[in-house]
């Protein structure tokens, strides 16, 4: 099934950094629980590749994006272990080009019409807006929409429980990306209780937009 279709039906994406390999198996089970089957692992943490591959070959059912990749090679390893897509924080042609050519989804994120015009440029439509938030929330995305009809954003930074339908009630925004249901605070804690309870609000919230 093409992710991105996955993503506009899942609209809400778990960011996280993982502390360990285990605490990623861990959230990956508790979010396919929580009929959230979707999870971008950020390279903030040295674990964050071998958490990829583990995931990937221990949960084929959840959509797996690898995140904060700004190198080729960080790319070629989120590949390898068998990410069906790609975000990085900024955009860049090298890396574009390098995704493409391994036929990835790749989401570079933007936050200025010529950022947005440097990622079309290369054929990409479907781009993570960050920090969403900070540059401008719902009205720089309604911007966008007006200015470049034909893309699809990702907002990501500032995204919660309360502003999250916000976000999703705007026409171009594929999904959201969203760091609050599991900080990596406390899933190196191991508060487990607290991050179901995160996730299953979160879910409730999008069953009751649907």
């Amino acid at each position: 099934m093409d992710i991105i279709y996955r993503l506009k039906t899942l609209r809400l994406v778990p960011v996280v950094a993982l502390p360990t390999v285990e605490s990623g198996l861990r959230l990956a089970e508790l979010l396919l629980d929580c009929r959230l089957a979707v999870m971008e692992v950020t390279y903030r943490t040295e674990c964050a590749g071998e958490a990829l591959e583990q995931i990937c070959s221990r949960f084929p059912e959840l959509v797996v994006i690898a995140g904060t990749v700004v190198s080729p090679e960080q790319a070629d390893q989120a590949v390898s272990a068998g990410v069906e897509g790609i975000v990085s924080p900024g955009f860049t042609a090298r890396l574009a080009t390098h995704c493409q050519a391994r036929s990835i989804a790749f989401f570079p994120g933007v936050c200025t019409p010529s950022e947005v015009q440097a990622a079309r440029e290369e054929g990409l439509q479907n781009l993570k807006i960050f920090p969403a938030a900070q540059f401008g929330g719902i009205k720089m995305i309604e911007l966008f929409g007006a200015l470049y009809p034909d893309v699809l954003l990702m907002p990501t930074g500032g995204i919660n429980q309360d502003n999250l339908v916000d976000y999703l009630n705007c026409a171009n925004v594929l999904c959201c990306g969203g760091t609050w249901l599991s900080p990596q605070k406390m899933l190196a804690k191991g508060d487990w209780g607290e991050i179901e309870q995160r996730i299953k609000r979160a879910v409730d919230l999008l069953d009751r937009q649907a």
